[in-house]
């Protein structure tokens, strides 16, 4: 089954409970290391999406 695209909107607020958690010391050394890969990924995917908006204004925009 494909995997269902994430928005820029729910990677976000993903990255914020993760963050949350990790503030409140929620997280366990076990989780931690899934936890710290799981918000590298989602941050990749915002500069990303971030980037191809930026390329598409300047396009719309020139």
């Amino acid at each position: 089954m494909a995997k269902k695209e994430i928005s820029y909107t729910e990677a976000m607020a993903e990255i914020e409970r993760i963050l949350d958690r990790f503030r409140r010391e929620e997280m366990t050394v076990d989780v931690l290391t899934q936890e710290v890969k799981r918000a590298t990924e989602l941050i990749a995917l915002c500069r990303e999406r971030l980037s191809k908006t930026e390329e598409e204004l300047k396009k719309i925009t020139e």
